[in-house]
């Protein structure tokens, strides 16, 4: 099988290369042509599969449109990218429709399984003749500072892509992936069609739901999975009866990424599920997975997401652009055979090193170790205070869900470290405790001088933390 949808249908592989065909004929009625950009929008579904599918056989750009935005949101995106065509979920079809008049280049919306859907799927199923364009995937980037900006990936090159699968210990044609994440997100996406390319079956979960998620890894043996930090810990802190009847032994690479991995969720993990599928990679929307950890070496190398991918090469530079020795943090750069073009409506990137802006350091064996962006360094009398630190002490404190750490102004020592902490469900969080923690863990500057807790942190859904709104409402309240 290609697709299993738990609550729906199933597709062979010839199904849904039957329905790609088609809607290729249905887009090409309409207009498209090589290189044009069409958007998606939708939870995880067939649909959504059978579209990407359809995108890469008729040379067309495919745009995944965030189902968690607003109108407004989608309706920025949407006209960003010039496309002319929008297909989306019935769910997210009235935000669309509410902005339609704002959007004058979009010719057409289809919403999937309507009768304009239909009449796409309603031609030939033949295969369409070669595409005269490269096509590819314009994924906007989370936003975490600001407007979400498209980056322009083209097809992935194959000694870099078998390297990959290598290192991840995939096996062609005995995978069984299941979608943690959202589609829309560029790992998510890269993992289901990648097992696609290798033969496996993919396993659609709508939205990440964490009992749902366990019940379906045993139901389907389910054999790697790609997901944000923040899907494990709501797993690993399901009820005791929910977690009594998880079999994760089919399991042989659970691919964590989006966002660091906190060392004591890792060990959570380990003690519950066993130390043999865990692996943590560093990559971003715009380079591509570029490290990679495996299992042996979650718990021997604290605070690190590996050593490059083969093929890839790494190195980190200070203010001068010189580059630094080992163990001294700086800019991480990335030089690879990656398929990064550039950003959309921004000169294209040349081929070299590249970076996303990471402060990283490398030690003597090649192990990356990343310590924050540049913008949530925190400056405390004179001292650099890097939040990933702070977060990943907190992360041990076994009352913590989640945590996020910045600075806020100080007129004495320029910033200090403030805390935001959520519970665990039925669990509670008294900042006497949490002090006592910080304090046998962490030196004096570094310590949080303020705290909150909260219910939830405002993340992407992607797992990436979204400081700017913390911030900002942090100046709000005073």
């Amino acid at each position: 099988l290609a697709v299993i949808d738990p609550d729906g249908e199933r597709l062979t592989f010839a199904e849904l290369e039957a329905m790609a065909n088609r809607l290729v004929h249905g887009l090409t009625g309409l207009g498209l042509k090589a290189d044009d950009p069409i958007i998606w929008c939708g939870p995880n579904s067939v649909d959504v599969l059978v579209v990407l599918h359809a995108a890469r056989k008729a040379g067309l750009v495919a745009v995944p449109l965030a189902y968690r935005f607003t109108a407004d949101e989608m309706r920025y995106v949407i006209a960003d990218s010039g496309a002319a065509v929008v297909l989306v979920d019935p769910e997210q079809a009235g935000r669309v429709a509410a902005v339609r008049a704002a959007l004058p280049a979009v010719r057409d919306v289809v919403t999937f399984r309507s009768p304009e859907w239909d009449a796409l799927l309603a031609g030939p199923s033949t295969p369409p003749a070669p595409a005269d364009g490269a096509g590819g995937q314009m994924i906007y980037t989370s936003g975490t500072t600001g407007k979400p900006k498209g980056a322009l990936r083209g097809p992935t090159d194959p000694e870099y892509m078998a390297a990959l699968v290598a290192t991840l210990r995939l096996r062609p044609l005995q995978e069984v992936h299941l979608t943690t994440g959202p589609l829309y997100h560029s790992g998510p996406l890269a993992w289901a069609l990648l097992n696609h390319v290798l033969g496996g079956t993919v396993v659609l979960l709508r939205r990440f739901d964490a009992a749902r998620w366990v019940d379906l890894v045993g139901e389907y043996r389910v054999t790697n999975t790609f997901t944000a930090p923040t899907p494990l810990k709501r797993i690993v802190a399901l009820p005791q009866e929910v977690l009594a009847r998880a079999d994760l032994s089919s399991m042989r690479s659970l691919v964590a990424n989006a966002a660091p991995v906190p060392y004591a969720l890792k060990q959570e993990i380990v003690a519950r599920f066993g130390d043999g599928f865990l692996f943590e990679v560093y990559g971003s929307t715009e380079l591509g997975v570029d490290t990679v950890l495996p299992p042996e070496e979650q718990l021997a190398r604290p605070g690190s997401c590996g050593r490059a991918v083969p093929g890839v090469e790494l190195r980190v530079i200070g203010p001068d652009g010189a580059e630094l020795p080992p163990g001294e943090p700086g800019e991480l750069q990335v030089r690879a055979r990656g398929t990064f073009r550039g950003y959309h409506g921004h000169e294209a990137v040349p081929d070299g090193w590249k970076s996303v802006g990471d402060v990283a350091h490398l030690d003597a064996d090649g192990y990356v170790y990343i310590r924050d962006r540049p913008g949530d360094l925190v400056i405390t009398g004179g001292m650099n205070v890097y939040p990933a630190e702070i977060e990943a002490v907190l992360h041990e404190h076994p009352d913590v869900l989640d945590a996020a750490v910045y600075g806020v102004p100080s007129p004495e020592w320029g910033e200090t470290v403030h805390a935001v902490v959520v519970p665990r469900d039925g669990h509670e969080l008294h900042v006497d405790s949490l002090e006592a923690h910080v304090t046998q863990r962490l030196a004096s500057y570094k310590r949080p001088r303020s705290w909150q807790v909260r219910a939830e942190l405002p993340r992407t859904e992607s797992g990436k933390l979204l400081k700017r709104l913390l911030r900002a409402e942090h100046r709000v309240s005073g």
